[in-house]
């Protein structure tokens, strides 16, 4: 099986569009992962964790976030409430995350580091 870049998010997130259309218009052949309608398991977002770090990976800017009880979000201390949090509600994962072939990942869209990151991992 030979490995792809894979871009994992929610398909209608304007950041995601975005992030698409810049993979497309530079010929990157890749793979999307809904969360809603692929799903996301515990051993998958712990591996981002393990990677990113829950902070970076939890979008607090978010509606999702802001349309949290003030007590629910209170207990988010740590990774584990943090994921828990996530595989429950995973629009509240920053996106859009992208995954090269041999597994970096980056977090976020931006054209220059997009470029940069394809670039160095092609």
């Amino acid at each position: 099986m030979t490995a792809h870049w894979t871009m994992f998010g929610i398909k209608n997130c304007d950041t995601i569009k975005k992030a698409r259309r810049f993979l497309e218009a530079a010929s990157i052949d890749y793979r999307f992962h809904d969360y809603r309608a692929d799903g996301l398991n515990d051993e998958q977002l712990q591996q981002f964790i393990d990677t990113l770090g829950y902070q970076d990976l939890l979008n607090t800017r978010g509606t999702t976030w802001r349309k949290l009880p003030e007590a629910e979000r209170e207990a988010i201390t740590d990774a584990d409430s943090a994921k828990a949090l996530m595989l429950a509600q995973p629009a509240i994962i920053k996106r859009p995350l992208l995954r090269a072939p041999e597994g970096s990942l980056l977090l976020g869209f931006n054209e220059t580091t997009y470029q940069n990151f394809i670039q160095e991992k092609s």
